[in-house]
């Protein structure tokens, strides 16, 4: 039996400069964190060479080609896995609609626990390639690279994305007491709303050219977090967020709704320097950023909202537990 964890993220700026429509014209830049809430993907062999599956349902199949689960086919299909095996996902929060990078979580684990089945030792740099191409090439889904990346590699990054397709990555380097600060003031609540995000997301591909000014200012505003967040300077990260969400939304779509706009405000109102509903919008969760003396406030603002807790995870993909019999 292996177990996989992968982690969840929330992307702080320059979400929207990962997607094709805007790098194949400009370089794009995101500021993303890796958080301790995870996807688990187990694996184990079977008796007999039937393939189950298993997540909100029960697949139980002959052969790969005929698994439902797109992400979990298309992953078996790159590792060459064979029949005769059994996989499970698990995930902390609620898998479909979150905004925290769920569906990329699930494609890095499930392939870090095939690989590690057939005893294939792999990269993060692998991982968030193949996933990449299975979600955007093979899939055909309207989604950028960051996700795959920052679960894969884990921690606080800059993710650079060239107009060749290469992506590169570094570590931001904080001084440790801002980044702990930093952490403490970013709260996350339920907004009790889900979304598909491929609609709104196929809307911002479509109104790309009318959108670049938006996203180049949102790409630029990534740069500047990342100069502030070296320096120590964590309420950077408010304004960030509360200058991004005004123009994510201008991007179009239902990137927002009256709910979450209410919601917002409440807890602006409170005390919250900015905020934005991270991944496409639309529901999941709501990113605030509250500083010092104001976190109190803003919790009973929300109190009717669910909050999850949450830090920075250091780490990407990786196997927990990995027994051979």
């Amino acid at each position: 039996m292996i177990v996989t964890q992968t982690p969840l993220r929330i992307s702080l700026a320059g979400g929207g400069t990962d997607l094709a429509h805007f790098w194949r014209e400009e370089p794009g830049m995101v500021v993303s964190t890796a958080i301790d809430k995870y996807v688990f993907a187990v694996i184990k062999r079977r008796f007999d060479n039937l393939v189950r599956v298993g997540y909100t349902k029960t697949e139980l199949v002959a052969t790969i080609d005929e698994i439902e689960h797109d992400l979990v086919r298309e992953a078996a299909r790159q590792i060459d896995v064979g029949p005769g095996w059994e996989l499970s996902t698990m995930a902390d929060v609620p898998a479909a609609g979150s905004g925290l990078g769920s569906s990329a979580s699930v494609t890095i684990g499930v392939m870090h626990a095939l690989c590690a089945y057939v005893g294939r030792l792999v990269t993060a740099e692998e991982l968030a390639s193949q996933a990449c191409r299975i979600e955007i090439d093979v899939l055909g889904r309207p989604v950028g690279k960051q996700d795959q990346y920052i679960v894969a590699y884990g921690g606080l990054r800059v993710i650079e994305f060239g107009c060749d397709g290469t992506v590169t990555t570094e570590t931001i380097k904080m001084p440790m007491d801002a980044r702990l600060r930093l952490e403490d003031n970013l709260l996350l609540f339920y907004t009790g709303l889900t979304r598909d995000a491929s609609g709104i997301l196929a809307e911002h591909v479509r109104r790309g050219h009318q959108n670049m000014g938006n996203l180049r200012r949102i790409r630029d505003q990534a740069r500047e977090l990342r100069c502030a967040l070296e320096r120590g300077e964590i309420s950077a990260a408010g304004e960030v967020l509360r200058e991004g969400w005004e123009r994510k939304k201008a991007l179009g779509g239902a990137v927002s709704s009256p709910a979450i706009d209410a919601m917002y405000e409440r807890a602006v109102k409170a005390g919250a320097l900015g905020g934005k509903v991270p991944g496409a919008g639309g529901g999941g969760f709501l990113l605030l950023y509250c500083p010092e003396g104001t976190r109190e406030s803003v919790r009973a603002a929300l109190a009717d909202y669910r909050e999850l807790p949450f830090r920075f995870e250091p780490d990407g993909s990786k196997a927990v537990f990995n027994a051979r019999r």
